[in-house]
């Protein structure tokens, strides 16, 4: 296998459970190539390991089916072929038989495959469980899947479950500091804004890094990903879609093209699709969100720190965002023969995306501008992108990110990816966003610039922004 990067903590606390004087009931879930199973293997290795994985559902696919799959890696572990059963059972009973006593970790993959075409198989699962394997106080079972919110409505909120989950892992991105080790020894050499080309195309998935050849250039990397034929990111997306969404893929899909360019609040979204806020639409916005491809940013009231009923969708995935714009764009040209072009900064709108992403990039790392602002998390009442609607009295207001402390400070984070450097304009855009808050008595407007690639002499002179944040730093392998 690969060399292993990150995870320090979700290690960490999968390797205490063994310390508790009973067995684990574990859920992992998140986007599809975040390395939820690697993850586990690479925890598990140190033990007794068993994995099982459902099959990806097609047409032609039944309960027997994949009982019939569990049923051969079973076989292949307990060294009997051709074992074969019609009951769940009788397949947890004879898994059981090996579970019995040490350390174990029993790894139940893409659960949702696994069952979701037999109504029984959760309750004989509940059942096995209570019976059978809980009765090894040092074995941990790990159910997992990307399909976020089957896990959701079927286990997380089955009542046949409630009490004996022990804990929910959902894994988010990694972070950059864990990203630029995918660049091994020759990261040294590469600059911030090369990485940040690749990140702006993959984000933090652990997958598609893996992919990175640090011997070559960021182009060249994403023109052999993306924009030859054959590339791993070029059919991703439909890969993605189809394992997920099934034939409710197209209505996903809209939804994303809708979101690619820019957060929109749910009454947008409603009038784009011509469907009902409430009911099904509600529940795609909710599935898309728990698979790990777009969030839902909250503003909240400044004078009380509680949220508001206000909130924007945001297409949270660079990958996602990359391929509407670019790769489904010329995706026939790639087919044939791949798409020819001299750079990225001739792809069309290729500066505004990338400011899109450079923002994504600093919402999931937001803990580095924490460090940055010698900010404790515990000080914190509020941290997200923040919008205030035009009223009669007020000004509309859309601020990158905003720190809301306790001690009544806001932190207004204007986030610049250029690759040139920032220039003396940027004082006037912050002006005005400040001059239009709604800033309650009593209340400190402190202005922050989040860049990658530097600031003009000019900028630093003025001496306006409270703190300049290079971002570049978090890469820095020098």
């Amino acid at each position: 296998m690969s060399i292993f990067i990150g995870r320090d903590d979700e290690l960490k606390f999968l390797n205490d459970l063994f310390k508790k004087k009973n067995a684990s009931l574990i859920v992992i879930r998140g986007r599809r190539r975040i390395g939820k199973s690697r993850l586990v293997e690479e925890f598990a290795k140190e033990y007794k390991f068993y994995r099982f994985s459902g099959i990806p559902p097609t047409s032609g696919t039944t309960a027997q089916s994949q009982r019939d799959e569990f049923s051969s890696q079973l076989g292949s572990i307990i060294g009997i072929s051709g074992v074969k059963s019609n009951d769940w059972n009788t397949l947890f009973f004879l898994l059981n038989k090996e579970t019995q006593q040490g350390k174990v970790v029993l790894l139940l993959d893409e659960i949702s495959w696994m069952g979701s075409k037999d109504p029984n198989f959760l309750g004989k699962l509940k059942n096995a469980w209570d019976i059978y394997f809980k009765n090894n106080d040092k074995l941990i079972m790990i159910l997992c899947g990307s399909a976020s919110f089957w896990i959701e409505e079927n286990i997380l909120n089955n009542t046949g479950f409630v009490g004996r989950i022990s804990h929910t892992i959902t894994l988010d991105e990694l972070p950059l500091n864990d990203c630029k080790l995918f660049w091994g020894k020759q990261g040294k050499h590469i600059s911030a804004y090369e990485k940040f080309q690749i990140f702006s195309v993959v984000g933090g998935i652990p997958k598609y890094l893996e992919e990175i050849n640090p011997s070559i250039t960021a182009e060249a990397n994403i023109k052999k990903l993306c924009f030859t034929k054959g590339g791993l990111l070029v059919e991703e997306f439909e890969h993605i879609f189809s394992d997920l969404f099934s034939n409710r893929s197209k209505t996903y899909k809209k939804i994303v093209e809708f979101l690619a360019s820019g957060s929109k609040e749910i009454q947008e979204i409603s009038i784009e699709l011509n469907m009902l806020q409430t009911g099904r639409l509600s529940q795609y916005l909710k599935e898309l969100e728990l698979s790990g491809f777009i969030k839902r940013d909250y503003t909240w009231h400044l004078s009380t720190g509680e949220d508001s009923k206000l909130s924007k969708y945001r297409l949270s995935d660079n990958y996602l965002r990359f391929y509407l714009k670019y790769i489904s764009k010329y995706k026939t040209k790639i087919e044939r023969d791949g798409f020819k072009f001299k750079s990225l900064i001739n792809l069309p709108a290729w500066s505004t995306i990338l400011g899109l992403q450079f923002e994504n990039l600093v919402l999931n790392n937001n803990k580095y501008i924490y460090k940055c602002l010698n900010l404790k998390e515990e000080e914190i009442v509020s941290s997200n992108p923040f919008f205030q609607r035009k009223t009669k009295e007020f000004k509309g207001c859309q601020i990158d990110y905003l720190i809301h402390t306790k001690h009544n400070n806001l932190y207004i984070c204007e986030i610049k990816f250029s690759k040139q450097p920032i220039d003396i304009s940027v004082i006037s855009d912050m002006e005005k966003k400040i001059s239009n808050i709604k800033t309650p008595k009593g209340f400190s407007c402190i202005p922050v610039l989040i860049h990658v690639n530097g600031v003009t002499s000019s900028l630093e002179e003025e001496d306006y922004f409270s703190s300049i944040v290079d971002f570049s730093k978090l890469l820095d392998d020098k």
